[in-house]
């Protein structure tokens, strides 16, 4: 049961709130709701997005831990590689320098030995021939290539020059003889192509000893008739004697000489090259080593310009 008075109160308070709220209960207010509403969706979707960064932050994390690891252990095996690598090259240098000692040994002794007619033909008679001295012309080219602008005077006493000079005597022993010239004309033309070369590469004063073993080993040949033939149709050959005559070195300049007086004396040469010898011909430079005080160059220098005035009919 309800008192009537407080029935009367109630309504009172009722009717005073149905004439009070469309006042509180405005469009600012159910606007400032929705608004509430959209933000505390705002808010959860956010803190949806930040655990999502969060997750992602540690899995990143975990694979640059994981990124450091292979990176430290990467740099471990980088170095062992790095020494193993350092090891190789001091074991291929010390084999290196081991093979040419061994080479210039080797080459110095049967240098020797080949100043044996007999041993030059028990060479020349091996299947093996051919190919070794296919490697000495490859051996040589590869010594004057590798000589640098500032060591072109090469120590000639070095275990290197030494397996160098050894194949050059080798070559120059076995040209002395007539089997050995028909051989290395026949068979070994890259070899003469290379030696003719290599003393165009090499700079006056540049290895002697060198050139004058080429020098010696085509004079040889030039005693052959197919072989001093080769020689003189090498494109510039005379050219290139004239240009030897410079050389500092009076044995350098004597071997030119002694080759120059060999290919010349031959008619056919001097008349298939007359027209190269006359344009290029240096006799200044040979009048004044015919004035040397070297007196083997001196005599051969004047007995080649007499051979050039009992040719000049020729020339």
């Amino acid at each position: 049961m309800v008192k009537k008075k407080a029935l009367e109160r109630l309504t009172t308070e009722v009717m005073q709130l149905h004439d009070i709220l469309p006042k509180v209960l405005n469009n600012d207010i159910l606007e400032s709701f929705q608004k509430l509403d959209a933000l505390e969706t705002i808010v959860e979707k956010k803190g949806n997005e930040l655990e999502q960064l969060r997750m992602d932050c540690e899995h990143y994390k975990a694979r640059l831990e994981a990124a450091q690891t292979d990176c430290v252990r990467e740099r471990k095996e980088k170095l062992s590689i790095r020494q193993q690598l350092n090891d190789a090259k001091q074991q291929l240098l010390q084999q290196a320098e081991y093979c040419t000692e061994m080479g210039a040994a080797v080459c110095t002794l049967l240098w020797s030995v080949s100043n044996n007619e007999e041993a030059v033909k028990n060479i020349l008679g091996s299947a093996q021939a051919v190919k070794f001295f296919n490697i000495a012309g490859q051996t040589m080219e590869s010594f004057v290539r590798t000589l640098s602008e500032d060591n072109k005077r090469q120590d000639m006493d070095s275990d290197e020059s030494q397996f160098v000079l050894g194949l050059a005597g080798i070559v120059t022993n076995v040209a002395a003889l007539a089997i050995g010239r028909e051989f290395l004309v026949s068979s070994n033309q890259v070899l003469l192509d290379t030696m003719i070369q290599l003393l165009r590469d090499m700079k006056p004063g540049c290895c002697t000893k060198l050139k004058v073993l080429m020098l010696m080993s085509l004079y040889n040949i030039s005693i052959n008739m197919k072989g001093v033939k080769y020689i003189s149709e090498n494109t510039g050959f005379f050219p290139l004697l004239w240009w030897l005559l410079n050389d500092p070195d009076p044995e350098v300049c004597f071997h030119v000489l002694r080759l120059l007086q060999s290919m010349v004396m031959e008619p056919e040469i001097l008349t298939k090259s007359a027209l190269e010898i006359r344009d290029s011909l240096p006799l200044p430079r040979i009048l004044m080593l015919s004035k040397s005080r070297n007196r083997d160059l001196q005599i051969l220098a004047q007995e080649l310009l007499e051979d050039l005035k009992v040719l000049e009919g020729e020339m």
